[in-house]
């Protein structure tokens, strides 16, 4: 197939999967206006969709520095609750005593609400970026470690079979086979660790921080300028969907990769 030709239909493929979002948020916005239009709804309690965009126009500063702190929030507990989540899954995956041990209180903890342990952060850590971090780091690594726990037990046994034919080690079967087969699953759960960091992060800055959307959302509903809170939240969602879309190419390479390999 030439060149051109593919680039073309790849290029009307990804048109026509965005436009059924697209048109989604038009409909939704449409919906969103009318109603604030039919009913008379005051904008303290529904502001308009004009109301909104002319809030985030008029000072864009205040909500991209209010992004920035978020995403350091997100950025640092997410990456630290990746690494020990996945440092953990090697543990569950190759160690049996370890996976006897550990498990049972991994899936319990897993159900434990964990707004209910801020209370405990706070005494402890006090208010401030690390405690928003450590927060993040314990709601980000629930998903990975099970997740990519559960993934690493995926290859066949004949795959372990044929390297221990030819005496290849630990490191190797990990990189050469349950790696590969577990990146579906991983992914999956990093895409959770990534969604619920940005929840985490809005949470912390209720609680422990005076600084990012969270705390724009918090002080704006404290003096009821809706306009004010959804315009956050609408900054907000583009951060969690910019996030989710890294995760989803970075999946795209690492299974590049894994077929290459």
């Amino acid at each position: 197939m030439p060149e051109a030709t593919r680039f073309t239909r790849h290029g009307r493929g990804w048109i026509e999967r965005a436009s059924y979002p697209v048109g989604a948020l038009a409909l939704a916005v449409g919906v969103w206006w009318g109603l604030t239009l039919a009913f008379e709804i005051p904008p303290f309690l529904l502001p308009p969709p004009e109301a909104v965009a002319a809030r985030l126009l008029n000072d864009p500063a205040l909500y991209a520095r209010n992004a920035l702190f978020t995403l350091e929030k997100v950025v640092y507990g997410g990456s630290v609750g990746i690494v020990v989540g996945f440092a953990l899954a090697l543990g569950v995956a190759y160690l049996p005593w370890f996976r006897r041990a550990i498990y049972p209180y991994l899936v319990t903890a897993r159900v434990l609400p964990k707004v209910a342990i801020a209370p405990v952060l706070l005494i402890y850590l006090g208010t401030g970026l690390i405690t928003a971090v450590v927060f993040v780091a314990l709601i980000a690594f629930f998903p990975v470690v099970l997740s990519t726990a559960a993934g690493l037990s995926n290859a066949p046994a004949e795959h372990h079979d044929l390297l221990e034919s030819v005496d290849a080690g630990w490191i190797r079967r990990v990189v050469y086979v349950d790696l590969p087969y577990a990146l579906p699953d991983a992914f999956a759960g990093l895409k959770q660790a990534v969604t619920l960091s940005v929840v985490g992060a809005v949470i912390a800055e209720w609680i422990a921080a005076d600084n990012g959307l969270g705390f724009v959302i918090l002080i704006a509903s404290e003096n009821v300028r809706a306009d004010v809170m959804l315009a956050a939240l609408a900054v907000l969602v583009v951060e969690g969907l910019a996030l989710y879309g890294a995760v989803t190419l970075a999946q795209r390479a690492a299974g590049r990769w894994s077929a290459l390999e």
